[in-house]
């Protein structure tokens, strides 16, 4: 045998035995690893959620805020609130000066449910509102009024 196959298979077998002889991770080193990320997580989730549910609410305001501001414009120029929100988008009004909508659609509220609409109403000359997270008409509503 040559002097550089002897230090070949020197090499290989220094190699195969470090491999050999290299621990991974035990089993309790995993699980205590896996509690300490799941008690983090525990701590951060209710802190997102929560801002995620404040932030929903302020997109729902804002929308409220510009369906308002759309059905005054189209009152002004027409001399009646609309029928429903699809006539700030179309309509045949001699006077109608729209789409009152910049992007020429009626959202739907952050929870994916058609804002509501009456005119006359209640609470003043139109009434405009979300039902809220929980879709039901409440103290959560977000309203013009």
């Amino acid at each position: 045998m040559t002097e550089q196959g002897t230090i070949k298979r020197s090499l290989y077998s220094l190699v195969t035995r470090q491999a050999l002889n290299s621990k991974g991770f035990t089993l309790m080193e995993i699980l205590i690893v896996v509690m300490i990320i799941g008690l983090i997580a525990s701590l951060i989730a209710p802190n997102i959620m929560g801002r995620f549910a404040r932030s929903q609410e302020e997109i729902a305001k804002a929308q409220v805020e510009m369906l308002s501001s759309s059905v005054q414009s189209f009152y002004l120029d027409i001399g009646r609130c609309p029928a429903d929100l699809n006539e700030l988008i179309a309509s045949t009004e001699k006077l109608w000066r729209g789409p009152y909508l910049s992007k020429k659609i009626i959202p739907d509220d952050p929870w994916h449910r058609a804002y509501q609409y009456k005119c006359p109403g209640e609470h003043g000359t139109f009434d405009l509102y979300s039902l809220g997270p929980n879709g039901k008409v409440d103290d959560q509503i977000i309203k013009n009024w």
